[in-house]
Parts: C-alpha cells; structure tokens; sequence
C-alpha cells in the first residue's frame, strides 16, 4: 500500500526518531516531493538519504505551508523550536509531536490558535518498522487528518489511540521505556549464564536470540502470552524451577510494577 498525502510533510528535527520515520514512509511509497526536511545538523545517514532521494532540506520559513509538520525534536529543544515552527502552520496544517513529556496545551500555546495537534509516543523499535506508538488528538483534529496520523505512524510499526492525555504517562512507562527493560533482561540473562559457567560471548548469544525469538515468537501467536508461557513450562522441569523464582510476591511482576509506576510518576513530573 502507498504511503499519500495530500499535499506536503514537514520533517522538523531527523535525528534516531525523525530519521526512523523518514526512512519508514519513503519504504512505504511517499513522494519524496513532498518531503520538507528542517534541520540545522542531520546525521550521516539522513544527509545521504537527502542526497539519493533528493530531498528538500531547509532552513528557514516554507514558501507553502505543509499539510502535516511532524516536530521530532528532543522534548528540552521544543520551546525553542516551536517558534520557529509557529509561522508554516495554516489552518489546514495537522501538528504532529512526537516530544516526550511536551504536553498539548504547552505546543498549543506556541502555535496559531485553533491548530490541529497531536502528541505522539513511539519507540525505538520504529527503527527497525516494529515501533509501537500511542497517540493522542486535540478536538480540532478532523477525522481525515487523524486517518493521515495513522498512515504516517503505521509506517513505523503498531498504532493505538487513546482519548484522555494522561494516559501518556503509563503509555511512556510501558512502550516508551519498555525497549530498555527488554535490553537490560538481555544484560541480565546473559550474566546469569557466566554465572553458572557459561562463555560470555555464547551466554550474551543465548540471551540475544532467546530474547528475540521469543519476543518474534509473541508477536506472531494467536495466544496470549501466558499460554505461550504455559506451553513452554512443564511440570517439575526446568523452566518450572525457574519461574517459581521469577513468579514469587516479590519477583519479576512486583519488581516491574514498581519500575512502571516510578517511570509513569517520573513522565507526569517531565509533563508538569
């Protein structure tokens, strides 16, 4: 399926995220016409795709204003950023921010009023097309605008929408920071495997693959995962001792409830 806009995208900031994006919807067919690419200092790798896909990359004001402006700057460059933004947004232009903890009210209060806004969460796994990002859309975002929301953040993995804001902050504790968790599992695994004698090079290869089959492996099932989990565990075996670990009141659940509720509180505080 092609990737369409109506008219053109404004990519401010292609860093790690903007670039993940960038590369996600030229994969899926978008115009490379009708890209508009704004920043001051693009990595390597964007600067080549700039040149190969002859992509527009600017400076200052647009000539045009664009159909949608996705602003993928780090949350901390916002308030400089959007300024500088404010002057190509229309009335027709969907506002898109992809800016961790920048609420919609402090990116409206930089743009023309009445703009159509909506805050996004993604994460890193959109580097590889399997990002998993919740979104979120002020009331004066149209429903052919939200379609247009979706088909950009489909490009780089799952999308869901929610309808209460706040909800942002578990969405960041849990899919956000989640990648993390996921890498320090790997960490954790793999030095478990030293531990019981095993080669660090082989104990980080057992965990490296373990943890993305599996993960491969959830993705595709019809099961829940706690039938794939079921399955995998046989009575009085092995993964059994290790579970009753792993399952105790204070094992992996409790520990991950306190690490998602710390990161839920922190999100709320960076929003505040």
């Amino acid at each position: 399926m092609t990737l369409t806009l109506p008219d053109r995208l404004l990519l401010v900031g292609a860093g790690k995220m903007g670039g993940a994006m960038l590369s996600g919807w030229l994969e899926q067919g978008l115009d490379p016409r009708s890209v508009v690419i704004r920043d001051p200092a693009p990595p390597e790798e964007i600067l080549t795709l700039i040149h190969d896909k002859d992509l527009r990359h600017v400076d200052g004001a647009l000539s045009e204003r664009p159909t949608v402006a996705v602003i993928a700057v780090k949350p901390q460059s916002m308030n400089a950023v959007l300024p500088s933004v404010a002057p190509d947004i229309g009335p027709g232009t969907l506002v898109i921010s992809i800016a961790a903890g920048t609420t919609i009210s402090s990116i409206e209060a930089h743009l023309p009023p009445g703009s159509a806004v909506v805050r996004a969460m993604p994460n890193t796994p959109a580097s590889v097309g399997r990002g998993m990002t919740v979104a979120f859309a002020n009331p004066q975002v149209s429903d052919k605008q939200r379609e247009i929301c979706t088909a950009l953040l489909a490009a780089i993995g799952k999308v869901a929408w929610i309808d209460d804001e706040a909800l942002l902050d578990p969405v960041t504790a849990v899919s956000g920071s989640g990648p993390a968790y996921v890498f320090f599992l790997v960490e954790c695994l793999a030095e478990a495997g030293v531990a019981a004698g095993l080669d660090a090079d082989l104990a980080m290869t057992l965990a490296r693959h373990t943890i993305a089959g599996a993960g491969e492996l959830v993705f595709q099932a019809d099961e829940s995962a706690e039938t794939l989990r079921r399955n995998v565990t046989s009575p009085g075996g092995t993964t059994a001792a290790a579970l009753e670990i792993l399952m105790a009141d204070d094992g992996m659940r409790h520990i991950m409830e306190r690490a998602v509720a710390a990161a839920a509180k922190r999100s709320q505080e960076l929003s505040s």
